[in-house]
This record gives structure tokens, sequence and C-alpha cells, in this order.
């Protein structure tokens, strides 16, 4: 019986807020990336692949996630992702060394790709009538979620007492208290198949070919944008400092935040927006705000760094947040968890393939001359994707 929406009104902002700290617990070692570098003597490749752990298990959970939260509910997987989170942040805080990093990535890779997509789909099931305006508070809160996490760790690793554990100590306590709420919570997927004990095998996402065009749309633009996220969780920030010369805990989580929270202040001032017209404006300016990052960097001063994060936190907003409105208009009830999986394989993808090979060539060559290649190409996929928006605005492909 799905008693969630009618007795429990709380449900709903739970998970948003569940799903807005489990993008702020992928971001809070962002800023500290660069302590762990001095403290390890950790080479760019290093730090791109613990990131990319990350992504990696994250892709293998959503895998699992949205076909088994269809069959057998969405909340003991939001139950297992909450209690797995808390286990990473605890491994974080007892780091002694790269390997425990390494495993601290993993869990959050695996609880978080389970609670986004497995949320997700709850929040669909709590309000199936307004799977636009769920899309777009998702993709607002993610990013809320990312700014607010990235900032307050990099403040209390510069000022704290421990850098290496109170951000973490702090996260804990949240995701702790939704938790509890986790616990409370009913059921809000009423027509799971199967018994909470039964078998969960790793199967295909499957798209509906009724809406294979919106999906290719939607995630495309999407891709492009994770791209360029990757790189700002683990490499930018060390950059910009370098860059500007400001050798700052709080500068790099600045220019993460302020890129997380323009993407943020994007969507929610454009929801009014039509989701494809929101997503194609996005892809074109993240192409464009990716050149003038390359710009803002070689001319050396923060604020042109800062302005550059702005900008692309817009644009990433506008492809993020348009994609995500869209998709959720026209999905299916019953394949939810099924195209929320592959949509989130396919981003998570992006996340880390790109992220490991700048990784790789900013060890070789050096991030300085890495960089404009890759925003290049990132620019390029950014204009394919908004080009095929514009086409099918003019030819309706699902149809």
């Amino acid at each position: 019986m799905r008693t969630a929406p009618a007795r429990q009104p709380w449900a709903y902002p739970l998970l948003i807020t569940l799903l807005a700290s489990s993008l702020g617990v992928s971001g809070a070692p962002a800023p500290l990336y660069a302590l762990y570098e001095r403290r390890w003597d950790l080479a760019p490749i290093t730090t791109t692949l613990v990131f990319a752990a990350y992504a990696v298990a994250a892709l293998v959970a959503v895998l699992v996630a949205g076909p088994a939260s269809d069959k057998f509910g969405r909340k003991p997987l939001l139950l297992g992702a909450a209690v797995t989170m808390i286990a990473g942040l605890v491994v974080f805080m007892t780091a002694g060394g790269v390997t425990a990093l390494f495993v601290a990535r993993v869990l959050h890779g695996a609880a978080v790709g389970t609670a986004v997509v497995a949320g997700s789909a709850a929040l669909l099931d709590l309000r199936p009538e307004h799977g636009q305006r769920t899309g777009h508070l998702t993709g607002i809160m993610l990013n809320v979620g990312m700014a607010v996490t990235v900032l307050g760790a990099s403040v209390l690793a510069q000022f704290g007492p421990d850098p290496y554990v109170v951000p973490y100590a702090v996260v804990t306590v949240v995701i702790a208290g939704l938790l509890v709420g986790l616990v409370a919570m009913g059921e809000p997927h009423g027509g799971r198949t199967g018994r909470a004990s039964g078998r969960l095998r790793l199967s295909r996402p499957r798209v509906p070919a009724a809406i294979a065009g919106d999906f290719r749309f939607a995630v495309l633009g999407v891709m492009a944008a994770w791209s360029v996220l990757g790189v700002y969780l683990s490499l930018f920030p060390a950059f910009a400092g370098v860059s500007t010369g400001i050798h700052s805990l709080v500068f790099g989580g600045l220019v993460v935040a302020a890129m997380a929270g323009a993407g943020a202040i994007a969507q929610a001032f454009t929801g009014r927006v039509v989701a494809r017209r929101a997503a194609v404006v996005g892809d074109f300016g993240t192409a464009v705000a990716l050149l003038l990052s390359v710009a803002a960097l070689d001319s050396h001063h923060a604020s042109l760094v800062g302005a550059a994060a702005v900008l692309m936190g817009l644009s990433f907003g506008l492809a993020f947040g348009g994609s995500l409105r869209h998709l959720g208009s026209v999905v299916p009830a019953g394949h939810r968890g099924e195209v929320m999986s592959a949509y989130y394989v396919l981003a998570y993808s992006a996340l880390a393939v790109p992220t490991i090979l700048a990784g790789w060539a900013a060890t070789t060559w050096g991030l300085a001359a890495v960089f404009p290649w890759f925003s290049l190409a990132v620019a390029g996929v950014c204009v394919v994707a908004g080009s095929l928006g514009v086409r099918g605005a003019r030819v309706p492909v699902a149809a």
C-alpha cells in the first residue's frame, strides 16, 4: 500500500534533502585533495583515480539500483545508501594513507549512486503528476548540496581544529539525521513486484522506444556537463590556486561553490522556461564558458577565474536542470527506475573517463598544458548536444 504520499507529506522534502546531501558527500573531499597531495606526495593521476573510483562505483550502483528499486522498493536501498555514506565518512576521518581514500570513495560512489537513482524514482512515485517540477527541484538541490558542502568543508578544513576530520564529522551528523527520517518513512513505491529478501541481479538499463529520442538529447548534454564537473571537483581547485597564486583551501572551495551555486540559481529562475530550450541554451553556454575559463586561468586573475566559474555554473545548471526536467516529464511510470539508471550510468561514465584522462595527461604534461585541449573537446560535445536539441525541437523524434 502506498501510504507515504497521503500520510507523510514530509517524505518528499526529506528525499529532496537526501539527494542534496548525497551530492554534498560526493563533493566534500574536493577542496581537501590539495592537502592529501601534499600530505602523501600524490601525483595528479592519483588524485583523479581516487575521484574516478567514486564514479565507477556509482556507475555499478546505478545499474543495480534502478531495476532493484522498481522490484523491491525504494526504502531498503535508501536506508542502505545512507548507512554506507556514513561508513565512507568514517573511513575518511580515520584515513592513514591513499588506500583509505580509495575505499572511502568506492563506498561513497556506491551509496550516492544508489541514493540518486532510488531517490529520484521515489520522488516521482510520491508526486507522479509533477514530473517536470520534481526534475526542476532535484537539479536545484543537487547543486545547492554540493555548493554548501564544498564551501563548508573548505572553511572547516582551513580554520577548524583538524582539517582531516571535522569536515567529515559535520556531514556525518547531517546524514545520520536523514537516516532517522528514512527509518520512519513509508515505502513510496507501491508497485514493487518482489520481496526485499529476493535476489538482486545486475541488469541492463532499458529506455522505452517511445522516449528514445528525448533520452538521447537529455543524456548527451548531461554527459558533457558532468565531464566538466569531474575536473572541477578533482583538479580545478588546486589548478586555480596555482594559476592565481592563492594557495588557500577556502579559495579553492569558493571556486567550486561558485560554480555549483550558480547552477542552482540558473535552475531556480528558469523553471518556467521550456525544459528543452533551457537545456539547449545550457549546452551552448557551457561550450562558451569552457573557452572563457581557459582565458581566465591564463590571465592569473582571481576575479576572472571566479567569474568564469559562475558563468560555468549558470550554463551547467541550465544544461543539467533542463535535461533532467525534460526527461522527468516523459518517463513512463513503469520504467522510472530503469530509465534513471540508464541516465546516471552514462552521466557517471562521463564523470569518470574524461577525469582519468585529464589526470593522466596532467601528470605527463602538466594541467596548464592539458586543460585547454580538454576544454576544447568537451565544448565540441556541448555544441553537438545543443544542435541535437535544436533539431529535435523542429522534428519530434519520439513520435
